[in-house]
């Protein structure tokens, strides 16, 4: 679906969800990270780059495991302290995966997927024709529930900063692993919400496309 049609729908209220391909089960654990792979930092981080042309092939349960993991995941045990800062270590920003069999929540507690919503709500996490067929789209959410301490006028500000932490982790992972990768914040948050199925207390962030580049394409 081009950029246009979205637009349009999104002004019609029409910007929905498809429906699920593939088998999707109530949870998913993931196989755990290996934290030895990887190139070094500074490889990675000469590597960084946006991209926005995507192959279709999925990511192999590995690979997607370790992506969540260097988003989100937990590697202080003892603390339960994650990859990725938060302000008063509040936590407060979640991790769902848009998938073609469904949208899940990653768990960092115990690195493993929970299904959502059982619907392909890849095109609706942007406006760009390539979120609806990337291997999958992440989308940042953030739990202002968990933001007690913080004041409120400061929470919508420190959990974009949150995200903008984990998606940074995603990007060194992706340049890491030659992967593809674009954050995106141009985003019809209400059709996303209303498709997520989320609460009141729940925000929209940013969503970030991950897949394997398309065969001669080039980053920005």
């Amino acid at each position: 679906m081009n950029t246009l049609t979205k637009m349009a729908l999104g002004l019609m209220g029409q910007l929905k969800a498809r429906p699920a391909r593939g088998s999707a089960s109530q949870s998913r654990a993931l196989p755990p990270p290996n934290k030895d792979g990887g190139v070094p930092l500074m490889q990675a981080l000469w590597q960084r780059q946006s991209q926005r042309e995507f192959g279709v092939q999925p990511l192999p349960e590995p690979v997607l495991g370790e992506l969540l993991w260097a988003a989100a995941g937990v590697n202080r045990p003892s603390l339960g302290g994650r990859t990725a800062p938060s302000a008063m270590n509040s936590q407060e920003v979640e991790v769902f995966v848009a998938l073609p069999s469904g949208l899940y929540l990653y768990d960092p507690a115990v690195h493993a997927l929970r299904l959502e919503v059982p619907s392909d709500v890849r095109g609706v996490t942007g406006y760009q024709d390539f979120t609806d067929e990337a291997a999958l789209d992440l989308v940042f959410v953030a739990d202002h529930r968990r933001m007690t301490l913080v004041p409120a006028a400061q929470r919508e500000a420190y959990a974009f900063a949150a995200a903008g932490a984990m998606a940074q982790n995603v990007y060194l992972y992706c340049a890491s692993q030659g992967l593809a990768t674009v954050i995106r914040a141009w985003i019809d948050r209400h059709a996303l919400s209303q498709a997520m199925d989320l609460g009141a207390d729940q925000q929209v962030l940013l969503a970030q496309t991950v897949g394997y580049p398309k065969q001669g394409s080039t980053g920005g």
